[in-house]
């Protein structure tokens, strides 16, 4: 183990570690213009740490990383995780994934739905006659 991985888990450990108290508070706003980005940074970090053998460091990213995106679901002033939760949205979603899932298992051909580049030349050569 490489003592450069020791020193990202422990900034990593610290980033937790202050971000706590955030997710604790019903009443903290963080705009998704701070969460979203971070929460993008902390997981390229993990995937990077990873990739590079640095273990710890990847597994303190990715913890951050996740704590940031539960502050993006929970913390952000927009409320989006009540939008996603709620009733209606969510019968929306499954009716969504119900109809591709459909789509998906039929046996017909998708090709009817566009057009030949044929077709549309032709078209067009007959509305300039």
């Amino acid at each position: 183990m490489m003592w450069q991985d020791l020193v990202f888990m422990c900034g990593s450990s610290l980033s937790i570690l202050f971000l706590a108290p955030t997710l604790r508070d019903a009443g903290a706003r963080v705009p998704l213009g701070t969460s979203l980005p971070s929460m993008g940074i902390g997981f390229t970090y993990a995937t990077t740490f990873f990739t590079l053998g640095m273990t710890f460091s990847a597994i303190g990213a990715f913890a951050a990383g996740s704590m940031w995106s539960l502050i993006a679901l929970f913390r952000s002033p927009q409320g989006v995780s009540m939008k996603l939760f709620a009733r209606k949205n969510l019968a929306l979603f499954v009716s969504d994934v119900q109809h591709w899932l459909t789509r998906r298992r039929s046996d017909r051909s998708h090709a009817e739905q566009y057009v030949s580049a044929d077709a549309v030349r032709a078209h067009g050569q007959a509305g300039r006659r």
